[in-house]
């Protein structure tokens, strides 16, 4: 039970973690509306940069990457750190390369080359994490903005503080509103009443939907909190659920004249251990000893996009050092593997995307709501000092 004194110091921080944060809450929201579609309103903005001339045959056999790849092998490309392929009938290839500036690789910003899949010209590119409002930069500035307030690590941790303090609002707010066990008490607490008082109503609007909105603002708040500071979180999780530790996967000395396999050899291996799964992605090594990673996504995975499934393979044999397996995963890796897709609303496909979208709003709403309540009640306390300093002065007179 909680004690009167109690509760209000509950209200009270509930208020002002409100109150000092209610705006970035809001900007969190209202982006995440957007991205939530950001392929889709990207490649509808570009359409001559991320939409293939013809459509493409699903999935992309290893003879089409292996011509991609040479294409990006001439003169002004070369080889990329990341090579995403297509994931609709209407993508193209996206090549992703370190952005080199005087002081050496420029952290967050990355070069897209795009590559039509069907005639392998080179569409156009972009760099990703410059901001801007031109139509090329638009999309990829509102994910930025989202993710870290167009301030790199400094605003990644910034939200990522944000959603651990969205956390503790949510649940502070939850103690603030439990009933007391009474069955009118209980049915009240779930009302959202008018009364002929717009007051009453926005109150009552505040903490009914509040409650009923908690679980879906606790999620999105903690896997925010994940997805930007994971090293703040994992531990956590691992204190209560097996968490598979990270490892370096290493590539064997590299045989007397030979030469490393092609991402066509390392698409066909991987193929050849997960016949099921269809490659969505495959980084290249960067260094002497690295591996190739190579991303898929196995029929019946809660991330319906890209796929959570990686698999890493020696540079010169393809054989395998290392793999993430969703499928096959402990408890707490199970439970990590969900908050991205729990977050962006694709675990549950196209309803829960309109979910998220729908719910991006309503940060605002108890934003505003919550402004109001604020200031009815500070106007109604200075009414109050203001009346009490007034009998004061009588009784002296």
């Amino acid at each position: 039970m909680v004690t009167g004194r109690l509760r209000v110091v509950i209200v009270k921080l509930h208020l002002y973690i409100g109150l000092t944060l209610g705006l970035l809450f809001v900007l969190m929201g209202l982006t995440g509306t957007v991205i939530a579609w950001r392929d889709e309103l990207d490649a509808r903005l570009n359409p001559d940069l991320l939409v293939s001339s013809a459509p493409v045959a699903l999935p992309v056999t290893p003879a089409v990457v292996q011509a991609v790849t040479k294409r990006l092998a001439e003169p002004g490309y070369g080889r990329p750190n990341l090579l995403m392929l297509p994931n609709s009938t209407e993508g193209v290839f996206v090549a992703w390369y370190p952005v080199k500036g005087p002081d050496g690789v420029v952290a967050g910003r990355s070069r897209q080359v795009m590559v039509d899949p069907v005639t392998l010209e080179i569409k156009g590119e972009r760099v990703w994490g410059e901001a801007g409002l031109s139509r090329q930069l638009l999309l990829p500035t509102v994910f930025h903005l989202h993710r870290y307030l167009l301030s790199g690590e400094t605003g990644k941790t910034i939200t990522g503080v944000g959603g651990m303090l969205l956390l503790l609002t949510v649940l502070l707010g939850v103690v603030a509103w439990w009933p007391k066990l009474r069955v009118r008490s209980i049915l009240q607490a779930f009302r959202i009443t008018h009364g002929g008082s717009w007051s009453r109503f926005n109150y009552s609007l505040h903490r009914a939907g509040g409650i009923l909105a908690a679980p879906v603002l606790a999620t999105i708040a903690f896997s925010g909190w994940y997805l930007n500071l994971p090293k703040w979180v994992t531990p956590m999780v691992a204190s209560v659920m097996t968490v598979t530790p990270p490892a370096k996967h290493v590539s064997a000395a590299a045989p007397a004249d030979a030469r490393p396999l092609g991402a066509a050899q390392i698409m066909s291996a991987a193929q050849s251990q997960y016949p099921g799964a269809t490659v969505t992605r495959i980084s290249f090594p960067r260094k002497a000893g690295d591996a190739y990673e190579v991303r898929l996504r196995q029929p019946g995975e809660v991330r319906k996009d890209s796929g959570a499934t990686r698999l890493w393979l020696d540079a010169w044999t393809g054989q395998r050092l290392g793999v993430r397996d969703p499928n096959d995963a402990p408890a707490g890796d199970i439970f990590l593997n969900w908050l991205f897709p729990l977050h962006t609303g694709e675990a549950f496909g196209l309803p829960g995307r309109l979910f998220i979208t729908m719910f991006g709003l309503t940060p605002l709403m108890f934003a505003v709501t919550g402004v109001l309540i604020w200031w009815k009640r500070r106007r109604g306390h200075r009414r109050h000092i203001a009346k009490a300093s007034q009998r004061a002065s009588l009784r002296r007179a």
